[in-house]
């Protein structure tokens, strides 16, 4: 720490016992347990309102979200382009078996998991922004690679290589803007992310709608179909139905066009995040103490000798400094690979800590064991299977729930950090619960002869769409928000790197057994799956879910009943006093 550094702690003190801020409440400051402190400093208006009063922050927020607007788009983008005919005609084995076609779309999934589980040291290592603008370049490489695909090998190579990044990015980028971020806007601020995601589901549904209509719908509408029937009609049949020399009609642009569009939006953030700012609790981290100052004085818009700007500075210096000299007295002789182990077995070490990881990790296996990325992969088929028709209606409807999908993430960006996290969990998880055994029953009941109850048919796909609106304003942006923040920070890349993780793995096993339960005889099989999942989420958010709302970063400690012993609060007390902080630390009102 800089001497100019120590001064201005010191003088902070000083000015604090003289001139205390209006409506405080005091606390026991330094009865930090293990990784921080137990105060929090809110600045502004919470929320919605508070992310209009530092402009800054949130451009920053809404260019580092490409990142989620890439998962998002191909999350989308696939489930379009497995259903236009000219890729049937191209890849006939992935169009027509269920089981390749699972593979297809679990590819990126299988890579994005050890993509995000892998990224977790290199994240700490060369930092956030370096970090994403390094993935960036992967997933152009990926993406070309699918965009100019002539045989499934290189479909199949570019998708593991775009999982890679996506996995990587879907890892760094919430941890980057829970690390620029204030307690106040925070939870908005990262549910950005997934508002980002439904942005890019929506342009990847639209993209593909309208290029399915270049050449028309069909490969050749001169050839009738002898494909097997669904709802009563043959479908397209890519072994039989394609004239010799391809599609006289749709050509391979309409799905190579928005299949190749995700590289647009990757070269802006790469080139972008160039001149975005590093993460200032990375660059304390990096004793680089005089940099972060001046990084986190520019991203509150305050001069570096602001009291707030002061207060949170040391805060991170406190906790950055405690962790380092508890790390080196338990392992004084480990070596770099020793505690790279370490930053994993600690969260056995205790139950606090595993409950955190546990925490974090349900909510990303629920996320998607309630069945949302299932429906989104293949919404045209299961629009489909529900009485629309396959080549034009159900993408129609697959863009239309795109839209539902990103409108009804919007309150959670209003509300997250007014109302709470487990009132939304909470409230999400039952309803979805309710419309997924809604979908179940009927589909159990009339799926085998949708044109004959078409009542029924409405009120499914009604249903799917209700399905929709719960998800995104709970657990969707959720899902991000709660891992970003719940992690100490000696602890916070790793522990997000196994939560990360754990959303693509189980994203993978979704998307790899749903076509499967889409199209087995018992029709409602996998609504009545994810409908379990969703009853264990409710429960889970009603009973073991801790709130966060409101509290700093170093303030989750006590979210978490991770209580320091007296001997760790002692160390606490005597970094607090030789930083400059205050015998009582505050809490805004």
């Amino acid at each position: 720490m800089s001497s100019d550094t120590a001064i201005k702690s010191v003088s902070f003190e000083d000015e604090y016992h003289t001139h205390p801020p209006r409506d405080i409440i005091e606390v026991d400051n330094c009865s930090a347990s293990g990784s921080g402190l137990n105060f929090a400093r809110l600045e502004g208006h919470v929320g919605f309102r508070g992310l209009f009063e530092n402009r800054f922050i949130l451009g920053i927020t809404l260019f580092s979200t490409l990142g989620g607007f890439l998962f998002g788009y191909d999350q989308g983008v696939v489930s379009n382009v497995l259903a236009i005919e000219s890729f049937g005609a191209a890849f006939p084995d992935i169009y027509m078996n269920a089981t390749l076609k699972g593979w297809f779309v679990s590819t990126l999934l299988l890579a994005a998991w050890f993509g995000s589980l892998a990224n977790g040291p290199v994240c700490d290592k060369i930092g956030r922004k370096k970090d994403i603008v390094f993935n960036v370049v992967i997933f152009l490489l990926g993406s070309s690679l699918q965009t100019g695909a002539t045989a499934p090998v290189y479909l199949f190579v570019g998708r593991a290589i775009s999982g890679l990044a996506i996995g990587a990015l879907t890892h760094v980028v919430p941890m980057y803007l829970a690390e620029i971020s204030s307690a106040n806007i925070r939870g908005s601020l990262v549910s950005l992310q997934q508002l980002a995601i439904t942005l890019g589901i929506l342009v990847s549904y639209w993209i593909a709608y309208g290029t399915s209509h270049i050449g028309g719908t069909r490969c050749a509408p001169e050839v009738p179909y002898s494909g097997p029937l669904l709802n009563g009609s043959p479908t397209f049949d890519p072994y039989n139905d394609v004239p010799v020399g391809g599609c006289t009609g749709q050509t391979q642009a309409s799905w190579r066009i928005p299949v190749g569009f995700q590289l647009f939006p990757a070269l802006c953030l790469g080139v972008g995040m160039l001149f975005m700012p590093y993460s200032p609790r990375w660059l304390v981290e990096q004793c680089r103490e005089e940099e972060a100052l001046q990084t986190l004085s520019n991203l509150r818009r305050k001069p570096a000798d602001d009291r707030s700007v002061r207060f949170e500075f040391l805060e991170i210096m406190a906790e950055v400094r405690y962790a380092r000299e508890a790390r080196m007295a338990a392992y004084p002789d480990a070596g770099p690979l020793r505690l790279l182990i370490n930053n994993y077995w600690i969260f056995l070490s205790s139950w606090p800590k595993f409950k955190r990881l546990a925490v974090g990790a349900l909510t990303m296996f629920f996320q998607q064991f309630m069945g949302c990325n299932a429906i989104i992969y293949y919404a045209p088929t299961i629009f489909g299977q529900l009485g629309l028709n396959p080549n034009t209606t159900s993408l129609l409807a697959t863009g239309v729930y795109g839209i539902v999908n990103m409108l009804s993430t919007l309150p959670a960006v209003i509300l997250l950090d007014s109302v709470g996290r487990r009132p939304l969990l909470i409230s999400g998880a039952a309803g979805c619960l309710i419309c997924l055994l809604v979908v179940g029953v009927l589909v159990t009941m009339y799926g085998k002869d949708w044109p004959a109850h078409e009542v029924a048919a409405h009120t499914a796909i009604a249903f799917v769409f209700l399905y929709d609106v719960n998800f995104s304003y709970s657990w969707a942006p959720i899902g991000w928000v709660l891992p970003s923040e719940i992690f100490p920070l000696h602890l916070r890349s790793t522990g997000i790197s196994i939560t990360t993780s754990t959303t693509w793995i189980s994203n993978f096993a979704v998307g790899l057994m749903s076509p499967s339960m889409l199209t087995t005889s018992e029709g409602g099989l996998a609504y009545y799956t994810f409908a379990g999942f969703s009853l264990l989420a409710l429960l889970s958010a009603m009973f073991l879910w801790p709130e966060t709302k409101g509290r700093t970063l170093e303030e989750m400690d006590a979210a978490f009943g991770d209580n320091a012993t007296d001997r760790e609060r002692e160390h606490m007390e005597s970094i607090c006093r030789e930083l400059g902080l205050p015998a009582k630390a505050l809490l805004s009102a």
